[in-house]
């Protein structure tokens, strides 16, 4: 049993079973009315600049960035904290590169921006793989975190009752993102970023009047209760343990500012603006929506640490998942009134609303990129056939994900995680940066970065603390652990961008001039768009 009392437990079960009617309803009614491929993939552009932004910001603020990131803040303190604003650098990574060339070059996937300039077949397959390596393991990490969650705040430990929450989050995942499509979809990801983001403010403010508004006590008294001192002000603890820890630590940021802004699902929506100055608005609404609940996140974790402790926050989860539960939970003090229960449940219903829509997401992307880049990459199929194959693909997608999180709930999660962002930052950031700005990057190249990137990261994730050699990895009863860090990206960034270098130059000067005359065909378009009417 939790901490939490009955009413807490009451006033949830009616939230999650509310926002679960809500949220179908709203995927009814704002889904694809007809046969239409651009109102499916693309919601027609019509998102305005807040709601895009609002979207995107859902996207980053995955169950990731409240239970990880919230749980390294706890336990960790600054070394929490970078990580969290490694999340902005990410989105502003993605404003400044990339934003404008994929709205200007991508149509519906992210195939679709790297086949603008490099078609064939081949590059469409490659990278349809790519998408779905880099996206399943995260949305097994956030369908598994349903159960999880819902164990944690309703009470139960039955190992039937979390599978059966996983099947039920599953189901819904797959009806999000083939009945609601990309329309569908973002209007989840708001209402999500609205309730978490409302929320986590009103908590945030009763830990900081708990302490006076003095963020200085707040982390004073977070750094005795962590029982590390002054080491929780200081950079290095997360990784105390490691041979490297500062080469450690720079490779996880290095992992999250590239993967973040390079993901599938995250770059799926630089399509949905209308125009240019669209996606630079909605990438500014992004980042000030981060930023804040960065800010929000780093009070609770801090929060949680400064009053119940490290042993209290690492009890209920050695890696601290629950932290920013706790952290909320505990602003409230030892009994809760009916309001503060409501607006506990509205806190829970947020996280849950999070994992939901975060999996919705990624199943739309992965779907999208089945449909279009494989099953409807061939001549004369119709939009009614690819809408149906769409659909059908979300269901494809959905179950095996469903499977391997039922099959994976009991053991360390985080490995997945970060094979998810080491791939998008060894693999697809590569590949976009090549194929967008590189006059002479040839198919060759481009395949050799989608595969040695994917490669090079599964091959030495393997090696790693995270699946074997430690208490707290996937497989603690063994030990294969040889490779000194805990993510791959300092490593397989490198090997990314090298490959696809390789791949270049092996092709030939024939192959890289006509490249080179290509890309000069299509240069005023991949980083200007298309003239405008008036300009004609």
């Amino acid at each position: 049993m939790t901490d939490f009392d009955g009413s807490a437990q009451s006033w949830s079960l009616v939230a999650f079973s509310s926002v679960v009617a809500l949220t179908l309803m709203l995927c009814v009614l704002t889904g694809p009315d007809r046969d239409d491929l651009d109102e499916f993939y693309t919601g027609y552009r019509s998102l305005s600049p807040l709601r895009n932004g609002l979207a995107i910001a859902g996207d980053y603020i995955s169950a990731a960035t409240v239970l990880t990131i919230g749980g390294v803040i706890a336990l960790c303190g600054y070394d929490g904290v970078v990580l969290a604003l490694s999340t902005v650098l990410s989105l502003l990574l993605l404003m400044v590169l990339l934003a404008e060339p994929l709205h200007h070059t991508g149509r519906f996937t992210m195939a679709d921006a790297l086949g603008r300039r490099l078609p064939g077949r081949a590059v469409r397959i490659t990278a349809c793989v790519v998408t779905l390596a880099s996206l399943v393991p995260m949305m097994v990490v956030q369908l598994a975190g349903v159960g999880q969650l819902l164990a944690y705040v309703l009470g139960f430990s039955d190992s039937a009752m979390r599978t059966g929450c996983i099947v039920g989050a599953g189901t819904l995942m797959i009806s999000y993102a083939a009945i609601g499509g990309m329309r569908g979809t973002a209007l989840i990801q708001i209402l999500k970023t609205v309730i978490l983001l409302g929320s986590g403010l009103i908590v945030a403010g009763l830990i900081l009047h708990t302490f006076g508004w003095s963020p200085r006590t707040l982390f004073q008294t977070a750094a005795h209760g962590s029982g590390a001192e002054e080491n929780f002000l200081r950079y290095g603890l997360q990784f105390a343990n490691g041979p490297h820890r500062g080469l450690d630590m720079v490779s996880t940021q290095c992992a999250i500012v590239l993967g973040g802004a390079c993901l599938p699902h995250v770059t799926m929506r630089m399509y949905t603006a209308g125009s240019a100055p669209q996606v630079r608005r909605a990438m500014s609404w992004a980042i000030s929506t981060v930023t804040l609940f960065i800010a929000v996140i780093t009070v609770i974790g801090v929060g949680a640490t400064a009053l119940i402790g490290r042993a209290g926050v690492a009890g209920a989860d050695p890696r601290g998942n629950t932290a920013y539960l706790l952290g909320s939970r505990a602003a409230f003090g030892m009994h809760l009134s009916r309001p503060e229960s409501l607006l506990f449940a509205t806190v829970t219903t947020a996280i849950f609303l999070t994992l939901l829509a975060s999996v919705a997401s990624m199943t739309l992307a992965c779907a999208n990129s089945l449909a279009h880049d494989i099953a409807a990459a061939r001549p004369n199929v119709s939009p009614l056939r690819e809408m149906a194959l769409a659909r059908l693909a979300a269901l494809a997608v959905g179950l095996p994900v469903i499977l391997l999180a039922v099959m994976a709930q009991h053991r360390s999660l985080q490995p997945l995680a970060t094979v998810s962002f080491c791939l998008g930052a060894s693999a697809i950031a590569p590949a976009l940066v090549y194929s967008l700005f590189w006059r002479r990057f040839t198919r060759a190249g481009l395949l050799c970065t989608l595969i040695g990137g994917s490669v090079s990261v599964l091959v030495l994730m393997t090696g790693t603390n995270l699946v074997s050699g430690s208490p707290g990895s996937a497989f603690p009863e063994v030990d294969f652990n040889w490779f000194p860090f805990t993510t791959t990206a300092l490593v397989s960034v490198p090997a990314g961008f090298l490959c696809g270098l390789l791949g270049t130059v092996l092709s030939g000067r024939k192959a890289t001039a006509r490249e080179r005359d290509r890309y000069a065909a299509i240069e005023a378009v991949l980083l200007a768009g298309p003239p405008s009417p008036r300009s004609r």
